[in-house]
């Protein structure tokens, strides 16, 4: 239907048997404009994700930069000031969800790639190694556009592992 209205979704009150039918003002739904509102929502997962297309495939936590020769490819340069999001799994939220390419978190908490030791609220940056981060210190910043996001736990291992991040320009 493609009337220019407001239609309340219809809920019921449990799984098998009779069920009495429930809605709620605060959830509606217009199917002219395929718009579905709501007052507050919530999400399993929390970063914010938008599709775009790759030159490659990559895994989740690849660091990625707008080039190559689709929309994105993975950093390939330490300190690249060209940083711009990170492989997502399962975004809280996803853009573009029908486009063709990979989901790119561009802000909240996601598993990011980082090589060697990394201490908890350290700063992640692009490594010399593809797709791959590294934990560096403030004194080692240079340009806040180099900033991938910042460690949420510590980690001793030498090689290169997924650590939990919030990612933006932190």
């Amino acid at each position: 239907d493609a009337t220019n209205e407001t239609v309340y979704l219809t809920f019921v009150d449990g799984q098998t048997g009779t069920q009495g039918l429930e809605t709620d003002s605060g959830l509606t739904y217009n199917p002219s404009t395929n718009v579905l509102t709501t007052t507050a929502s919530q999400a399993q997962y929390a970063d914010l994700a938008e599709v775009y297309a790759a030159d490659d495939e990559y895994e989740v936590g690849t660091i990625v930069k707008l080039g190559g020769d689709a929309e994105i490819t993975q950093t390939v340069n330490a300190n690249d000031a060209d940083v711009f999001g990170v492989i997502s799994e399962s975004p809280a939220y996803l853009m573009n969800s029908h486009a063709e390419g990979l989901p790119v978190a561009l802000s909240g908490r996601i598993s990011v790639k980082v090589l060697g030791p990394v201490v908890k609220g350290q700063r992640i940056v692009s490594s010399d190694t593809p797709g791959v981060g590294v934990a560096v210190s403030n004194s080692e910043i240079s340009n806040i556009l180099t900033i991938v996001g910042r460690a949420l736990e510590s980690n001793d291992n030498q090689d290169t592992k997924l650590i939990e991040c919030a990612v933006g320009k932190l």
